[in-house]
This record gives C-alpha cells, structure tokens and sequence, in this order.
C-alpha cells in the first residue's frame, strides 16, 4: 500500500481516522465514511455522505454499503439496481463470483466491458504503452483505475498499488474480486477543489481508456504530473480522438490538443500499441500531426519515462510462467467440437471485434499453463488469466 496523505477534497485540510469507519477534519469538522477500507470522498453528495455515516455509526455497516454501491457518475444514463439485489450481493459476498457481482450491481454494457477486459484490444494497448517504457516502478497510482485491471497485473509484478475512480461500486469489486486487500483504494472525483491525496510522489501515474471522459483536462493533468513528482511518469492509454465517431461519451481531444497537453510526450497509435504486442515488436511513436485519423491516443510523458520503446517480448503482457490460464470466456463450445467467439452484445462486437487479436474459432482446451510453449496463444489472448472468482 502507498502512504499517501489524505486531505479533504472540499477544504484541502487533513484528514484523520475519528473511528474505524470515518475520516475526518480537525477536531470537529466534517466527516467522511470508509467501508472496506475505502473512503468515499465525492463532493455534492452531502446527503448520502450524512446518511452513511449514520448507518455506521449505528452498527449498520451493511445498509451503508449498500447506499454507496447505489451510487454513479454523473453522467450515468444507464439502469439503477435493484435495492433486494444489493442486499443479496452484501450479503453473499463471499459466494458471488465476479460477473454475478456486476449483473447485480445492473451495470448493463459497461459490466460486458469489466467482466471481458482482460482481453480486449483496447486492454491489450495499455498493457503494451507499460512495457515498451517500463523502468521497474516501486510504487503505481491509477486514476479511474474502475475494478483494477492494470492494478492488478502491477500486483502481480510487485508493485505497490493505489487506485482511484468516482464510483464506489467499482472501488469494491476491485476490492473483493480483483486486487485484494494490498491496494489503497480511494472514491473521489478528478475535478473536486482540492485532490485527497498528497505526500511522497510515485513513480508511475496511470489513467487508462478515462481521460476522455475528464471535462477539465488541463487541471487533472496537472494534478496528474504533481502525483508523479520530479523523477515519476504518467502513462495515458486510449484517448479517444474528437475527429473520429465512437462509441463512448466524453469529451474527446484531437490531435493538435493531444500535442498542447503532453508537449513533453510520446504519443502512439492505440492500435500500433496492440499489433506491436501480438508481433512482439517495439511500438513506433508518431508526431501527433500524423495520427489525425486514428480511433484513440496514447502518451507517456514525464522525466522518468524510458526515453525508448522497448520490444513487447516478456513482461506484463504475457503471464508469468507457470500461471493457470483460462480460455478466452467470450468462446462458447460449438457442436464440431471445438469453439467460436460470441460476443456478448451488439455494441461490443462493434466496438471491439474490429481490433481482436484472438482467432475467432480455437480448438481448446479449456485451459492450459504459461510457458513457452503456449505464450503465442496467451499473447494473442487466446487464453488469459482471470481472477479466481471470475
């Protein structure tokens, strides 16, 4: 876990633990609930702060998560859970897996994307953007890191981990399904007055397939390079391109803007990220003058970058030798005997398809063992690695 400092996102005074299940401000200022190690920390939500803290401090831990797994993002235009169902979920923890976790929490196609990430293009692209520069990082902050994809895989290679996103449901599923108790968890939201967070810079900030959908860019990515202090660097994956239709609302940067914001950066292609790891090759960086047309963006920038890209050959995007892989879960069996790509909805097949790496029919089995002898197929993500409970 990293020791950042927290401090109040309304007043950027510090913050203490009153109780195990509160921070607050001062001696008698306001207080703010934690669940599961969590703190939940958005502004203009006052009243579903007070009504936490209430449930808590009655000994009612349960019904205070539930208000919080209620809640969204602003622009959330999606369906709302069913009260019975996050009472059920709260209470069955331990013996839901992951996808019934999220059809419980009605996250609709977003809850496609969480569920099936591990192997999308898009997935994929920023796992690459990390390798190609990666210098060892101790220690990774994730801004919308949503259920902990990217910690996840940076867990597993020894770094310490922190996380951040708006909303709290996603916070807990990292939680409980992904990540563990090892990382630090925080709900805040990128434009609040003052960022929670402060003390010892890291050595990497990440914000993956999210800083489109950031309204003030400027400032965020200014909180952003401060986060990685004077040695660190920030890796940006998958920033949608205003020139070009997509399938995700947001506020979309173009090309001239991308060069305005990282004028220190490197910035790729998404998609040169993702064939450069299926053909085990260094990505090539462009001038952003170049990329005009392309779906998405992606940058690192900061003084700590490695200045190069490196070949996609080892690393986080394949699995660690002797790691438990599953068949890719978008495969159904067929009656010929082996199996066929069904995509979970319409939008993701258009979306997604386009870009796949994997075949659209694989012979099986249903798992098999990181090796040599099978790192094509986990790299094409033929086969991945899931979290047990998935």
């Amino acid at each position: 876990m990293i020791p950042f400092g927290l401090v109040s996102p309304q007043s950027g005074e510090a913050l203490h633990h009153d109780t195990p299940h509160s921070l607050r401000e001062g001696r008698l200022g306001p207080r703010w609930p934690v669940i599961d190690g969590i703190p939940y920390l958005r502004v203009g939500r006052d009243d579903l702060v007070r009504e936490a803290l209430g449930h808590l401090d009655k000994g009612a831990p349960g019904h205070a998560l539930e208000q919080l797994l209620a809640d969204q993002d602003d622009g959330w235009t999606g369906p709302r859970p069913d009260p019975a169902q996050l009472r059920e979920l709260v209470r069955d923890l331990k013996y839901v897996s992951l996808r019934e976790a999220v059809a419980r929490l009605a996250w609709g196609e977003v809850g496609d994307y969480f569920v099936h990430r591990w192997t999308d293009p898009t997935f994929l692209a920023g796992l690459a953007l990390l390798e190609a520069h990666w210098n060892a990082p101790l220690c990774v902050f994730e801004l919308a890191c949503g259920i902990g994809h990217y910690l996840r895989e940076l867990q597993g290679r020894g770094v310490r981990t922190s996380g951040a996103d708006v909303v709290f449901a996603k916070l807990w599923v990292a939680r409980h399904w992904v990540v563990g108790q090892r990382a630090q968890l925080l709900c805040f939201d990128a434009g609040s007055p003052h960022w929670p967070i402060e003390g010892t810079p890291v050595d990497l900030v990440l914000c993956n397939d999210a800083f489109s959908l950031l309204k003030d860019k400027s400032c965020i990515l200014d909180c952003l390079r401060r986060t990685a202090g004077e040695e660190g660097w920030l890796a940006l994956s998958h920033i949608h391109n205003s020139a070009r239709a997509g399938f995700s609302a947001g506020h979309a940067v173009s090309a001239a803007e991308i060069e305005e914001l990282f004028p220190d950066g490197l910035v790729y292609d998404d998609a040169e990220l993702t064939h450069a790891l299926v053909e085990a090759r260094a990505p090539a960086p462009a001038e952003p003058s170049a990329l005009g047309a392309v779906e998405a963006f992606s940058v690192v920038c900061g003084p700590g970058m490695r200045p190069a890209p490196r070949a996609l050959v080892d690393g986080l995007t394949l699995p660690p030798d002797g790691t438990q892989l599953r068949l890719n879960p978008l495969y159904r069996p067929m009656p010929e005997g082996d199996y066929a790509i069904a995509w979970p909805s319409e939008r993701y097949a258009a979306e997604y398809g386009p870009f796949a790496t994997y075949p659209m029919r694989s012979p099986g089995p249903e798992t098999i063992v990181a090796g040599p002898d099978t790192a094509e197929r986990a790299r094409r993500r033929e086969f991945a690695s899931l979290p047990e409970r998935w």
